[in-house]
């Protein structure tokens, strides 16, 4: 997932900056490759979303939200003060810095647990649902900080709520009644349906379409995954058709000649994310029972940044809010996240799978104390 995205990103950037090569000519944003990529960026969001197992979120909820608040609140606040105060950037523009890189890489940090065969452990969960948390943060910032609050915006609300509601039993209708298997893929096509439906509503309220995609994306998770053919699908649809012109739509705008006069900028940034994670959630994670090596790795992962970071940073361009400079430098510090924790993680903090289990044992234990204390003494907190 980092490669392809970091790669397509590059396609982007190389063809920005190519001076008079056929490369160039092609790669030029249009009025159709501009709806891809919106499109691209909606489910990539409602992908996300549908990762989360809704099962382990309940199970972790305490550490998963006290983690992923911090996680997103820290970064936030501490960048956006310095992006204002030190840089002197513009109120806005510091928000669109604070929201974009206090991210946390959901893409990343589930290609990371897959590969290492932690998805299925306790820590594993855990991780995966603050990460959930996080960046339900960041698009709900980017999805109120900037919006327009008007009638449109009160209809976009009323219809999202509606929408969710009912979403997963639509959802369960459409493929017991038609089934999952017919070539025309009705519950693809409906899934389609009400994220353009959402994401036109988004726009016309002057909203960011990822909010809405996002839990969207959620809402359905317990569909998802009992349909794990119906993942693949939407999954393979996604990164072969949409979101390659995403990627290369966001790189299309980073300038390399400001990149290298931005360097000092853009390591400041990077320093502070990753120092900013390490504050919000090093500690929590210390206090609910991990190793200083598992404590270390969990940092470090959600310290990662790629698509939510991206998508705030286009916003910000695209609406006005930040310049072509103040993009590139953005863009930097996301694609730099996406590696550099994790090739630090991977390499010096990664655990075992037995270690990711024995954290899951540690916190049930711990859980299970407090309550037959609680009640053995009869008294309200122990």
């Amino acid at each position: 997932a980092v490669g392809s995205e970091g790669g397509t990103l590059q396609v982007g950037i190389a063809s920005a900056n190519a001076s008079a090569s056929h490369l160039h000519d092609v790669l030029q944003s249009t009025e159709w490759t501009n709806f891809l990529a919106l499109l691209g960026s909606g489910v990539l969001t409602f992908l996300a979303g549908a990762e989360i197992d809704p099962v382990s979120l309940k199970a972790n909820w305490r550490v998963s939200v006290l983690i992923g608040v911090l996680s997103f609140a820290v970064p936030f606040a501490v960048i956006w003060f310095v992006a204002q105060f030190i840089f002197g950037w513009p109120a806005h523009q510091a928000q669109i810095a604070g929201v974009a890189l206090s991210t946390t890489s959901v893409a990343v940090v589930y290609s990371v647990m897959i590969e290492g065969g932690f998805s299925d452990t306790a820590m594993g969960k855990m991780v995966l649902a603050a990460c959930f948390i996080t960046d339900f943060g960041t698009v709900l910032a980017l999805g109120t900080l900037f919006a327009n609050y008007n009638l449109w915006l009160l209809v976009f609300v009323v219809v999202t709520l509606v929408v969710l509601w009912f979403m997963p039993r639509w959802m369960q209708s459409i493929i017991s009644r038609l089934g999952a298997t017919q070539v025309s893929e009705p519950e693809l096509k409906f899934t389609f349906f009400i994220l353009f439906l959402l994401g036109g509503l988004a726009t016309t309220a002057k909203s960011e379409a990822v909010l809405p995609a996002y839990l969207l994306g959620l809402v359905v998770a317990g569909v998802f995954l009992r349909d794990k053919t119906l993942v693949r699908r939407m999954r393979s649809i996604a990164f072969a058709v949409f979101t390659p012109f995403y990627f290369i739509k966001a790189g299309l705008y980073v300038s390399l000649p400001e990149l290298w006069t931005s360097l000092l900028v853009i390591s400041v940034f990077l320093a502070l994310k990753m120092v900013t994670k390490v504050v919000g959630v090093f500690p929590l994670a210390r206090l609910h029972y991990m190793k200083v090596k598992e404590a270390s790795y969990t940092t470090l992962l959600m310290a990662t940044g790629l698509t939510f970071g991206t998508i705030s940073a286009l916003y910000g361009l695209q609406n006005g809010i930040i310049d072509q400079n103040q993009y590139t430098v953005l863009v930097s510090v996301v694609i730099l996240s996406a590696f550099v924790p994790t090739l630090i993680a991977q390499k010096f903090f990664q655990p075992t799978v037995e270690m990711m289990h024995a954290w899951g044992e540690a916190l049930s234990a711990s859980t299970q104390r407090v309550v037959g204390g609680r009640c053995k003494s009869g008294q309200p907190f122990c």
